[in-house]
């Protein structure tokens, strides 16, 4: 696999004018995609409509619009306006209850059919995974060390060989951020179906995570389609993305 492109994510409750700024910065460092998660208080798509103003050719991805919050019209609707060739709606199964599997493939089916940006799903499971690329554009992966990520790329290719597998990693590219980065290493490793995947894999969440220096860069540009560094900051000041986006930058240069 040839090394992969970096990308920068963020949530989405930094709010669209700040997020706006850090777009116009990634596309400035030659990063390839913003990706925004959609949280409660922190909503994507309304993030995405600045960010594509401030931007030109910036790829823009949720990751990802939870389908227990909006359904596919609401998603449908939220986005409109937004520039589909340069667009990723990426969608998760979030809290619903019920056939999951099947609600996350009539969503991907109902996007399809009304928007010709991309689709992709948030995938955990292995049942999950095969569903993404079978159905979608590709997959965002989630707390994954780079060889495992690899493998998970590999028998997502062997099922659709042009689909694309993007893996979130938690960065901290200085000693500011470390804090945080930790705190959400801890707090997801308490949450009962990552710590039930941890288990399984035989890692833990610290295995997963990018520190100041970012050794292990490579491996992972080296084991998936692209790279989004989740970003961990001291603040949310926008001037720490900044810093963060031109660090990123160099770090893809290099």
């Amino acid at each position: 696999m040839s090394t992969a492109p970096v990308s920068i994510g963020v949530a989405g409750v930094l709010g669209p004018a700040t997020i706006a700024q850090i777009a116009a910065a990634a596309e400035q460092a030659g990063l390839y995609a913003l990706w925004v998660n959609d949280t409660p208080g922190g909503d994507a798509l309304a993030a995405l409509h600045e960010a594509a103003r401030a931007t030109e050719t910036l790829v823009l991805g949720t990751g990802v619009v939870p389908l227990d919050r909006r359904t596919p019209d609401e998603i449908l609707i939220d986005a409109a306006g937004l520039p589909e060739d340069r667009l990723i709606l990426g969608i998760g199964s979030g809290q619903a209850s019920g056939p999951v599997l099947a609600a996350v493939r009539n969503a991907v089916d109902a996007l399809r059919e009304r928007t010709s940006a991309g689709i992709v799903v948030g995938a955990l499971g292995p049942k999950m995974r095969t569903l993404a690329v079978e159905v979608g554009d590709g997959m965002l992966l989630n707390w994954l060390p780079a060889d495992i990520a690899a493998d998970q790329a590999v028998e997502a290719h062997a099922v659709a060989p042009g689909a694309t597998v993007a893996l979130y990693v938690r960065t901290a590219l200085d000693e500011g951020g470390m804090p945080r980065l930790r705190a959400e290493a801890e707090r997801y490793a308490r949450f009962p179906k990552y710590a039930a995947n941890f288990a399984r894999l035989g890692v833990s969440a610290d295995d997963t995570v990018l520190t100041p220096g970012a050794e292990g860069l490579a491996a992972y540009r080296a084991s998936v389609d692209e790279v989004v560094l989740r970003a961990m900051t001291a603040s949310d000041d926008a001037a720490e993305y900044v810093r963060f986006v031109e660090r990123a930058g160099e770090l893809a240069a290099g």
